[in-house]
């Protein structure tokens, strides 16, 4: 048996086979959607309707999933890869047929049949991609579809017979062929190309040089140069669990040996690669996920997002720092660390895709996807401008880092895919719009206790679901209840994103810790409970930006430099409440004063800021001074008596 994949059939040949073929198959995968998204067909003269481009991408991803990456059984693949590529290559080859059924508006038998074929198959790679949690969500939500009827309370409604349901999946705009698969196929797979492509052009270990320069040398260095580098490799990688396993494996070790405990290392790095999935520019692809889902430009999205993303890395940043401090580490000597312009010398061309990225995203406004490709040709340029031969793109290294980023997108694109069948029932049943109303109803109708509502429901949906399945499950039955409330629907989504993120550490099913505590050699509960600490920015952020729109650039431009500055100095003293230290150990009093100067300087009021100033200035006092001064009041007194 094959330990990494599961292929309990093949023989030792037979996987040899497999691996000298899936770089020519993903490389095929690549520049067949690198020209599609391009829009090099419409060029030539080809129209490829949305639907037809979104099959071959899903049936790409079954012949990656099931002949490759993930084999079970040999007779159980065949048939599972024909019934998925006889469904998916019924709307490639046979486009007018499915456009027949759209205009009927039911499936005959035949029609039936394929779409059957073509869910089945698709349960069981999602299954294999994501564990038994979500194809048991979508047959929960199918089910639920059809015997809507028998069901009590907001679970009642009409029904749809099976054969309507499975219409709605094949055909429908909100089913497997519908906007999460859409953007799989045409925006993500060209950002995890164009992460790997950096990769092997060398960013990785730039990234990792650039911030030990300018982070390594002071106290905590190697954690704060950790944060720096997964926050910024992970809002291209896309992926929390994968960033914490690539940079995971330089940063644990180097934390621990500057004498960071193995709980708190593996809890930075898996905190600091969650965070990567809400910083802009890419947001692992969130960004462009939401722009399309509340209709929004993809410039707005990146805006509102910016100054929570900086609280949330300020408070990571500021915890790791306090955290050195108390526990006395001291600092790596210069001579340990690369200097920092002949690092950043050495790599600087590796902005030149970012600058362009930038560039044809906000000011040429291209559609993301059409950037994201030219971006991938401004990285394989780039990479001749180094002096290294080893860092150039040729094509050995283009092909392996098409297997990398196409290897890394079948998950993504089975899992929008197999969403897609949850949405289609939900939008037929109508329990998302009951179920948002419920969550109103139960708070009733305060918009602080929806939060709490809301928020606990999406890190309880996010365990167990990987970064987009999570965002779109969510925004399908959560964000409504904010948005019913006046919440604006940017807000809305980011409150749970953060909150289903926020999953990826918290324990039981926080899956970057598994990883990262795996690297570490430490306890899964231990580092859970440490990145749940380190992390707390991710469930207390959300209601700042709710209840102050000025983070998220909304408002007037004094009231959004107002907010912002106070809430960078409500991060410092929420991480000193957090850590237990500021300028010295602080009490249990001198913590709970701090943390609640935060939540007041958050407020985006004068009054309570300057009231949250004055509760926090007795914990900014050295202890000793402190004693000093308190030293000095009781001999003053015991002179006057």
């Amino acid at each position: 048996m094959d330990r990494s994949t599961g292929d309990t059939s093949a023989g030792p040949a037979d996987r040899n086979v497999r691996s000298a073929i899936l770089p020519w198959v993903c490389t095929a995968v690549a520049i067949y959607h690198l020209c599609v998204v391009a829009q090099l067909p419409t060029w030539l003269g080809v129209f490829v309707p949305d639907q037809m481009h979104q099959a071959i991408s899903l049936c790409s991803a079954f012949i990656l999933l099931f002949a490759f990456l993930h084999p079970r059984r040999r007779w159980a693949d065949l048939l599972l890869l024909a019934a998925g590529l006889t469904g998916g290559g019924f709307v490639i080859f046979f486009f007018h047929r499915v456009l027949d059924y759209g205009l009927y508006g039911y499936l005959d038998a035949a029609g039936m049949t394929l779409a059957t074929m073509l869910v089945v198959a698709l349960l069981e790679a999602g299954r294999r991609v994501a564990g038994w949690a979500l194809p048991v969500i979508v047959v929960l939500f199918v089910l639920l579809t059809v015997f809507q009827p028998y069901l009590p309370g907001i679970l009642y409604g009409s029904g749809f017979s099976l054969d309507r349901v499975l219409f709605g999946m094949y055909v429908g705009d909100a089913g497997i062929f519908g906007l999460p698969l859409n953007i799989a196929a045409n925006i993500v797979i060209v950002f995890l190309i164009f992460g790997a492509l950096m990769d092997q052009a060398g960013a990785s270990r730039w990234f990792m040089n650039l911030a030990l320069a300018l982070a390594g040398w002071s106290h905590g260095g190697p954690a704060k140069a950790a944060v720096v580098a997964s926050a910024m490799l992970g809002s291209i990688s896309g992926s929390p669990s994968g960033n914490s396993a690539t940079t995971g494996v330089f940063t644990i070790p180097m934390m621990k040996s500057v004498g960071y405990r193995a709980p708190f290392a593996a809890a930075v790095e898996a905190v600091a690669s969650t965070g990567g999935m809400i910083l802009p520019p890419v947001m692992g692809a969130i960004a462009f996920l939401m722009a399309a889902w509340i209709e929004v430009p993809y410039t707005r999205v990146v805006m509102a997002a910016a100054v929570p993303a900086g609280l949330y890395f300020l408070i990571v940043f500021i915890s790791v720092h306090l955290q050195a401090h108390r526990d006395g580490l001291a600092p790596l000597t210069r001579e340990e660390l690369p200097s920092l312009l002949p690092a950043f010398v050495d790599g600087w061309r590796h902005l030149i895709p970012f600058a362009a990225l930038i560039y044809l995203l906000v000011i040429a406004e291209l559609p993301p996807g059409i950037a994201g490709t030219y971006a991938c040709g401004s990285v394989l340029v780039s990479s001749y401008l180094s002096t290294d031969r080893d860092s150039w793109l040729t094509w050995p290294r283009i092909i392996k880092a098409f297997e990398q980023g196409v290897s890394r997108w079948v998950l993504i694109a089975v899992i929008t895919a197999t969403v897609g069948m949850m949405i289609g029932s939900l939008e037929l049943s109508g329990v998302g719009i009951k179920f948002s109303r419920f969550v109103v109803d139960l708070a009733g109708g305060n918009l602080l206790l929806t939060m709490l509502c809301v928020g606990a429901v999406s890190l309880f949906v996010g365990m167990g679901l990987d970064a987009t399945p999570a965002y779109i499950t969510l925004a399908t039955l959560m964000a409504p209840a904010l948005i019913r409330l006046g919440v604006p629907d940017i807000a809305a989504h980011l409150f749970v994103i953060y909150w289903g993120l926020a999953s990826f550490y918290t324990p039981p099913t926080c899956i970057a810790v598994f990883v990262t505590a795996g690297i570490a050699n430490s306890r899964i509960w231990e580092t859970g409970w440490e990145a749940m600490r380190l992390g707390v920015a991710a469930f207390v952020i959300p209601f700042a930006f709710i209840l102050n729109p000025g983070l998220l650039l909304e408002g007037k431009l004094s009231n959004i430099v107002f907010s912002t500055c106070a809430a960078l100095i409500a991060a410092s003293f929420f991480a000193a409440g957090i850590r237990g230290y500021a300028l010295g150990r602080l009490t249990t009093l001198q913590r709970v004063l701090l943390l609640s100067a935060a939540c007041l300087l958050v407020s985006g009021r004068a009054d309570l800021s300057l009231a949250g100033l004055l509760l926090a200035s007795p914990s900014l006092i050295p202890r000793r001074l402190y004693a000093s001064l308190v030293a000095r009041r009781a001999q003053s007194r015991s002179n006057r008596d």
